[in-house]
């Protein structure tokens, strides 16, 4: 097995008694700065006995897990000789040709995957296969550069046991199907047996760091609940939502590494990000139809949109709170997170289908994979699963990872209590299932049996929450009533033009569905909600230009002001989708349901005793809370210095209001990033969003809540963080969140209900389980 020794170079350790602790002593004092040591969080260290629960690698099995992030030259028996990999003359080629080991190439073995490699020499370099040659590059293509979504590096090696020598590999190419031979690449009857030599002297391959000393140890309360917080509202993989191509740029990680996780974003978004319409529209503080109508004519912005600088240098992006289509929880993020407290993880596939055909019906941006949504979600679930395995590649093999994805609650305890945090898979998009309410172009009207069908189709691919709907009227509700350009968008989605209504239960909470209308004259209330739409969008994805230019009239019209909401609520097949969803003990999540479909949905879940979740932070009045159900709620961002109080009196409130309807004390957080909502701003400085003189700035080092981790200054890159002047602009500045709410004047006392979040999420969802089981066993 490789360790990390004291110089930050690999060396052998005997893994046992006291250089266990000796290892763990000296990885926690260098820290996670270099992104190779963090304890029990580093390299293959998540193997060590009594370090996260992982056994000792013992199996041939393991012991190729082990390699991750190693030094090694690599040698070979040829002609009765030991020869060693190196390069040619003119550093074209590799080829077997040392004799010695003090000559030999070394190379950092970078896991891609499970069990696959990428190797990168002192200098860059990696050997990829092209035709017969083993070749040297120190450029690589994937997927993500190409946008090509079958493309393979040929850099990815699959280190397979040699079958005569179980201390030996052959090398797979993943690319061209052909093994590592004695001069190039041959068929697998030919190819050498790989000796991996432990040696010194390698490059680290291109990381981001954590920049924490990393021991994570509480796991429990003093009462024996689960210790650790929630973010019940997250979206890693919106990357492969929009098409795929580039809408939404950068990756939670990628095979080759973060320079491909998180490239410039230049050449999806376009010089000076002028080709970013998407993040254009969102960001915009109003939408201007006729600045709209030319972006849209012309592919791009009508002037400088934003900085395109990705890994190391960073320039514009990411900031939640600025920029909203460009990744904010690379998985190293995520892990500092973690290391903060952050033990449950609800991830939540998200897409629209008519913000992808838009932008790239306009030729701003490309499709790599489909605009549809269910393709799109299929995916992210996909690539959830790859992310487990890729963290489990880069902490020594299967299971040893932090990243957990679960499917009940039991497996959520499970994973939180061994000091892991618990993935759950979750869905929020418009068109759930393809059940439009007017069907798209090869698709028909969604009935019982094929919700049904559907349903349990995500279910068995691990999917347990889900919103019924979205932005835009589907089959199972209208639409969560949001204003602005979503207006459009529901007209493009449907072919109807708004239907909001004055006839409001304001009693009924809504998160969106609420206030005036902005485009007035394309409010058009109809008598029957799926009627035939007065609107052809069969061609919007190929001239969406064409299908909104006779709109230009409408959307020239006054708003409405006053108090509007939508005017239809849950249909019958919604109110089958949310009984489903009960049987099978999902999570139901309901703050995307506009006023009418709210109600109706509360009374179903009060008649069936079922918790629902309101991760955007609705209560239903305190029903939420009666039923067993959790919200999410955020930490102050701005100081009082004259009323220190005004700052915990909103987190007080909360708690009091779940403890007066019979809930646990608990409320978790649910940052929607990637979800184009918006992070935390900063306090301090020109972006500050708050109106009085700030005080006490977060200051480094500072330890973790649970006291057992100490965080230093973040580094991105090639730059560093200003937390107090720059915000949460990132996933990984969670600590800094928390840390910051504490000189606001945020207590210890205060925070403990953030901290037992985790524990009362699995709480609602083992209720949620229960109470399936009981309406299963109650019949049909």
């Amino acid at each position: 097995m490789v360790i990390a020794g004291e110089d930050g170079h690999p060396s052998r350790m005997n893994l046992s008694g006291p250089l266990v602790s000796q290892f763990r002593r000296s990885a926690q004092a260098r820290g996670a700065r270099h992104g190779l040591a963090t304890s029990c969080m580093g390299l293959a260290a998540l193997a060590l006995a009594g370090c996260g629960g992982g056994p000792r690698l013992e199996t041939t099995e393991r012991s190729v897990h082990s390699l991750a992030n190693g030094c090694f030259a690599l040698s070979a028996r040829i002609d009765d000789h030991e020869r060693y990999l190196v390069a040619n003359a003119d550093g074209t080629q590799f080829a077997f040709r040392s004799h010695g080991l003090d000559t030999a190439t070394r190379f950092f073995a970078k896991a891609a995957d499970l069990g696959v490699f990428i190797l990168r020499d002192p200098d860059g370099g990696y050997p990829v296969a092209e035709t017969k040659n083993v070749m040297r590059s120190t450029l690589l293509y994937s997927d993500t550069l190409l946008n090509d979504d079958s493309y393979v590096s040929p850099a990815e090696w699959e280190f397979e046991v040699s079958p005569g020598d179980a201390t030996r590999f052959r090398l797979h190419n993943r690319a061209t199907d052909s093994y590592l031979g004695a001069r190039g690449t041959t068929t697998a009857a030919h190819a050498v047996s790989v000796a991996m030599s432990e040696t010194t002297d390698c490059a680290e391959f291109p990381e981001l760091t954590v920049d924490a000393t990393a021991e994570p140890l509480r796991t429990h309360f003093d009462d024996g609940t689960l210790f650790g917080f929630v973010d019940a509202h997250e979206h890693l993989f919106t990357n492969f939502g929009f098409g795929g191509g580039g809408t939404f740029h950068g990756s939670p990680f990628h095979r080759l590494g973060v320079e491909h996780a998180l490239p410039d974003c230049e050449p999806f978004h376009g010089a000076d990000g002028r080709r970013d319409l998407l993040g254009y529209f969102y960001g915009s503080s109003s939408f201007d139809p006729a600045v709209g109508a030319v972006s849209l004519i012309t592919g791009e912005t009508p002037e400088f949109d934003h900085y395109t600088a990705g890994y190391p240098d960073f320039t514009d992006w990411p900031n939640s709170w600025r920029s909203f289509t460009h990744q904010m929880q690379y998985y190293k993020w995520v892990e500092r997170a973690y290391l903060s407290g952050l033990r449950l993880f609800v991830q939540h596939a998200t897409s629209n289908q008519v913000l992808c055909e838009l932008v790239t019906g306009v030729h701003a941006q490309n499709v790599r994979n489909s605009c549809n949504e269910m393709v799109s979600a299929e995916r992210s679930v996909q690539e959830t699963y790859a992310l487990e395995r890729y963290i489990d590649a880069q902490l020594g093999g299967p299971g040893l990872g932090w990243f957990r994805v679960v499917t009940t609650p039991a497996e959520a305890r499970e994973v939180i209590a061994s000091g892991k945090m618990a993935v759950v898979l979750g869905i929020e998009t418009s068109n759930l299932f393809d059940c439009y309410l007017t069907p798209h172009a090869g698709y028909t009207t969604c009935d019982d049996a094929t919700v049904i069908e559907r349903l349990q189709h995500f279910h068995d691919l691990g999917v347990r929450a889900l919103f019924p709907v979205h932005k835009f009227d589907n089959g199972f509700s209208a639409g969560d009533g949001s204003r602005g350009f979503i207006e459009i968008g529901n007209l493009i989605n449907s072919g109807h033009y708004s239907n909001f209504t004055q006839t409001c239960d304001l009693t009924v909470p809504a998160g969106f569905d609420h206030g005036g209308v902005n485009f007035g004259g394309m409010n058009m209330p109809r008598a029957v909600y799926d009627s035939p739409p007065p609107i052809d969008i069969s061609h919007f994805a190929t001239d969406p230009v064409g299908v909104l230019y006779p709109q230009l009239p409408l959307l020239s019209s006054p708003p409405l002001p006053g108090e509007w909401c939508q005017s239809t609520g849950l249909t019958p097949l919604g109110e089958t989708l949310i009984t489903q969803m009960m049987r099978r003990g999902m999570i139901i999540e309901i703050d995307h349901l506009p006023k009418p479909s709210y109600a109706r949905a509360v009374q179903m879940l009060v008649a069936n005793d079922y918790p629902p979740a309101g991760t955007h932070g609705t209560t239903a009045n305190g029903t939420l809370y009666a039923l067993g159900g959790i919200s999410a709620t955020g930490l102050p961002r701005c100081g009082n210095a004259a009323n220190p109080m005004s700052v915990v009196a909103p987190l007080r409130a909360r708690i009091a209001e779940i403890v007066a309807n019979g809930g646990y004390p608990a409320q978790g957080f649910g940052f929607d990033l990637n979800g184009f909502a918006g992070g935390p701003r900063p306090r301090f400085g020109v972006d500050s969003g708050c109106s009085g003189v700030q005080t006490d700035p977060v200051t480094y080092p500072f330890t973790s809540y649970a006291g057992d981790v100490v965080f230093d200054e973040p580094d991105l890159g090639n730059r560093t963080v200003d937390f107090n002047n720059e915000g949460m602009i990132h996933i990984g500045l969670l600590p800094e969140y928390i840390e910051d709410a504490r000189h606001m004047g945020v207590t210890d006392a205060d925070l403990e209900p953030i901290f037992r979040s985790a524990e009362g999420y699995i709480r609602m969802w083992e209720k949620a389980e229960s109470r399936g089981a009981a309406l299963r066993a109650a019949g049909p």
